[in-house]
């Protein structure tokens, strides 16, 4: 254990460059999200994009993989500290039971879509995983745990991409569909929190109707974020079994999916100040958009470009799929 500390800490002066760069791009990320408006991972993506050019350069390629790779790993396991067990409870069983079994067949749909498509099991996986649970945080995490190779890499960003977009889309377009259909709060928040990819829309189009719906929605969107962590697990245990295409196998359960684990019980137990929960809370953002900024440096136009159109058809079909399921299930709860 000291000696991998003390490497860790020999190797920082080879890391830094890379960190501070994808440090820098995701300011610049966020300043334009802050000024401007729109998704703040999507500008990270991009920015980092335009830098693909120094993706193989030797001061900083080393910092790029590790925080594309650890810094990544770190911010999903700061999730954990955003959810606690007696939010889930107050959704009620049924809604709960919704919300797990739109995640679960999402994710099986997403796997079945992508053999019918003739697309890798990892690209089902990912698809159907991000939709399922939580956008581009969840593709990111899944990614954590699969083969590490560049066509994987490349389908999660464009994942990342498309997710984000379809979660903007639907920021607007589903308030309207829950008032078309005359939902009621609740009904509203179950639809929109367990439909929705990221956080910040679900919480956007909660507030679109009520206030009463938008904290409601914020609740079931939490619930399926709590889901990522047995998903995420589970993947690595079916690569393990795989020998994840890696000369080594991966843990059973890697550290950082422990720590979400933990981060989540310790929350749950009132032992995390609200403060604090906020700042991991910040924290996690920013180590994801650091994240996201590294891959985006490791990735260019043109390989996005390379994956054509079934990876899209697969983003849109596994939305409308998850959103028929859930008001489906709305229905038949009435």
């Amino acid at each position: 254990m000291r000696q991998h500390i003390a490497l860790s800490c020999q190797s920082m002066p080879v890391l830094w460059p890379g960190i501070l760069t994808a440090i820098t791009i995701a300011l610049a990320a966020t300043f334009i999200a802050e000024h401007q408006g729109g998704p703040q991972l999507l500008y990270a993506l991009f920015f980092g994009m335009a830098f693909n050019f120094a993706a193989n350069g030797e001061k900083i390629k080393p910092g790029i993989d590790f925080a594309s790779r650890q810094i990544l790993r770190f911010g999903v396991a700061l999730l954990g500290a955003r959810i606690t067990l007696e939010q889930i409870a107050t959704l009620g069983g049924g809604s709960v039971l919704l919300v797990i079994a739109g995640v679960v067949l999402t994710i099986l749909f997403g796997i079945l879509l992508g053999r019918v498509l003739k697309r890798p099991l990892v690209e089902g996986i990912v698809a159907g995983g991000a939709v399922a649970i939580c956008g581009a945080s969840a593709a990111l995490a899944i990614s954590a745990v699969l083969p590490r190779n560049e066509e994987n890499q490349r389908f999660t960003l464009f994942t990342v991409v498309g997710v984000t977009t379809l979660s903007t889309i639907a920021m607007i377009a589903y308030p309207a569909v829950a008032r078309f259909l005359g939902l009621d709060a609740n009904a509203s928040a179950v639809f929109l929190g367990g439909t929705i990819h990221d956080v910040a829309q679900v919480v956007a189009a909660g507030y679109l109707i009520s206030p009463e719906v938008g904290d409601a929605a914020t609740f079931v969107k939490l619930l399926r974020v709590g889901m990522l962590l047995p998903v995420v697990a589970c993947i690595a245990l079916l690569f393990r079994k795989q020998g994840g295409g890696q000369g080594d196998k991966p843990p059973v359960l890697p550290m950082f999916l422990v720590g979400f684990a933990v981060l989540m019980l310790v929350n749950s137990a009132g032992w995390i100040p609200h403060q604090v929960s906020a700042g991991f809370s910040n924290l996690s953002r920013w180590c994801l958009v650091v994240a996201i900024s590294a891959l985006g440096v490791k990735t260019s136009f043109q390989q996005l470009a390379k994956l054509g159109w079934r990876p899209v058809a697969m983003l849109v079909i596994n939305t409308v799929f998850l959103a028929v399921l859930i008001l489906c299930g709305l229905m038949l709860l009435r």
